[in-house]
């Protein structure tokens, strides 16, 4: 049976991380449990949670700041925010429909695992919102970030480098970030029937214009009915997203559905319709259908995202659709992973991430989830965790991708 800790407190997880090392035994960190199935199987003796260091330390609307506990629920953080106005630009999002995972996704988590969303791409990454952080080591030694500067690692942007290391580093105990105000009016134009190279051309034609979109996504027909109902027109959807002021939204929409009519016919979606419409583009809506079948995050060029597709297509069994202007590909395999083939692919179309994001447990066993690393970089990385956790008590089995 594994033993549970949910300490309270920074100093009940210091507590149980040096007696953990002390007694040589391992730790799968988590923080709602919300990702519990996203990356290599973490193999651990015992498992460490901080739901229960919880709680917004501070909150700043003026300067536009918050600090919360690690196992704060995203939910309290993003009401507090919303009943000032605010809210997280990088709009992570919720695994939980993908991974058939319950519980409640914390700010901790949110950081330690770098989730963002559709605005990823002219906002920045969650880690770009952090401003500070507060943790445990393996040595059980509680660390500010910018105050104690750990022995070896001196020029580490230790804020930056906590966050996307999956809980193999140390445990978060405290976050502070920034926020950004509310779009108070927002709209998507839709261009319809196009295919994936089309789609592309228009998202980048729509980038080169002086409006300011903020979400591009292009959903092929295969997924594009998985989304709500009634919203977009029949064939594939190519949505663009602007935000701002209603007057600003207005008139940006009506010069970009202009640009874009010569793809195809061109609709608009209102306020309510498009914040629907983005959450689930956000959360990957088309695939979470219950089923284990492997979901990959692939991230490449965005000019080489439909190439991808086509040419996996050749090959295997494959659903898709775009994010981040055709950057960002969310691909569901039929059958097997085929980790092999897709990686070579992604390699020969100038590089890219592709992550594993969903398979069955052999698969999540025996396939590297993250993008495998240089062997310079992943050198590197064994460096970097060696000073952080020197013990490797920290999520044992995950590879995760800081360096």
């Amino acid at each position: 049976m594994i033993v549970h800790f949910e300490p309270a407190s920074e100093e009940g997880i210091a507590s149980v991380v040096r007696s953990a090392a002390a007694e040589r035994v391992t730790l799968a960190v988590v923080g709602g449990g919300t990702r519990s199935g996203l990356g290599n199987p973490v193999r651990a003796d015992r498992t460490l949670s901080t739901r229960r260091l919880a709680g917004i330390v501070t909150y700043n609307p003026a300067e536009m700041t918050m600090s919360a506990l690690a196992g704060t629920p995203l939910s309290e953080i993003e009401a507090a925010l919303d009943a000032k106005g605010q809210m997280l630009s990088f709009e992570p999002m919720d695994h939980r429909p993908v991974l058939a995972t319950s519980g409640e996704p914390t700010i901790g988590g949110v950081f330690a695992a770098n989730v963002s969303g559709p605005r990823r791409y002219v906002a920045g990454a969650a880690r770009d919102s952090l401003l500070g952080v507060r943790f445990v080591n393996g040595r059980g030694e509680l660390i500010k970030a910018g105050g104690r500067v750990m022995k070896n690692v001196t020029g580490l942007d230790l804020v930056k480098l906590m966050a996307g290391s999956y809980g193999t580093l140390g445990i978060l105990t405290e976050v502070t970030f920034k926020v950004l105000p509310l779009p108070p009016a927002a709209a998507t134009i839709v261009v319809s029937g196009l295919n994936d190279a089309e789609a592309a051309a228009a998202m980048a034609e729509a980038m080169a214009q002086p409006v300011e979109v903020s979400g591009a996504a292009h959903l092929p027909e295969s997924v594009r009915g998985r989304f709500v109902e009634g919203t977009l027109p029949e064939g594939a959807a190519t949505v663009l997203r602007l935000e701002g002021l209603s007057a600003s939204v207005a008139m940006r929409a009506e010069k970009l559905g202009v640009s874009l009519s010569r793809f195809g016919p061109v609709s608009r979606l209102d306020a309510a319709e498009t914040k629907a419409l983005w959450a689930q583009i956000r959360d990957v809506k088309p695939y979470a259908d219950g089923t284990p079948r492997p979901l990959w995050r692939v991230s490449v060029a965005p000019s080489s995202g439909h190439q991808l597709v086509a040419a996996l297509r050749l090959q295997t069994g494959v659903d898709a659709f775009y994010d981040w202007q055709g950057g960002l590909v969310w691909l569901r395999m039929e059958a097997e992973p085929e980790a092999e083939l897709l990686r070579r692919y992604v390699g020969a179309l100038g590089g890219g991430h592709a992550t594993l994001v969903r398979a069955g447990e052999e698969a999540r066993r025996r396939i590297p989830a993250f993008e495998p690393q240089a062997p310079a970089v992943a050198q590197l990385s064994e460096r970097i965790r060696a000073q952080f956790d020197p013990s490797r008590i920290f999520n044992p089995g995950r590879m995760a991708p800081f360096a």
